[in-house]
């Protein structure tokens, strides 16, 4: 299932709509390139979650947590050597938690990743409508089949 977007604010919509029907335990991996709107996207699953917090990116500090209608576990591991790293901040209690956890660059640790897991992709598709993107879904538990039903 794919989306294409013409701008930020309907990048924060297609999150919104997500966090909206997020359940507890869900798994949220995004990947694309720097400055696609992984955390524009993310920043809209918040709102949807009723957080009214302003939603940075993780980069340094790994994990940023955020209360709501669930808990929110925002995860950036970019700069993640090693994946012992991710293990040591208690990633797995995290995950199989009762909160959502987004996770930026989930790629660099797919290992650790449920295969339960809903993978967004979103990659820029034009070099000159520089707010047009693609954004993809791949999932295969029937707990995020409320994407299908998502539009813009």
């Amino acid at each position: 299932m794919n989306f294409i977007v013409n701008s930020v604010n309907e990048t924060e919509k297609i999150g919104i709509l997500i966090g909206k029907r997020a359940n507890p335990g869900d798994i949220i991996c995004l990947v694309g390139d720097l400055g696609t709107g992984k955390t524009h996207l993310t920043k809209g699953i918040a709102k949807g979650l009723n957080i009214n917090e302003y939603i940075t990116s993780p980069t340094f500090t790994i994990v940023n947590e955020y209360d709501g209608r669930l808990k929110l576990y925002h995860f950036d591991v970019y700069r993640v050597n090693d994946i012992d790293e991710i293990a040591a901040i208690g990633f797995d209690e995290y995950i199989f938690s009762d909160g959502v956890s987004i996770i930026e660059w989930a790629n660099y640790i797919e290992d650790l990743i449920p295969k339960e897991a809903l993978w967004i992709k979103i990659e820029k598709i034009s070099d000159t409508e520089l707010n047009k993107r693609k954004i993809s879904f791949q999932f295969s538990d029937e707990r995020y089949n409320y994407v299908k039903e998502i539009q813009l």
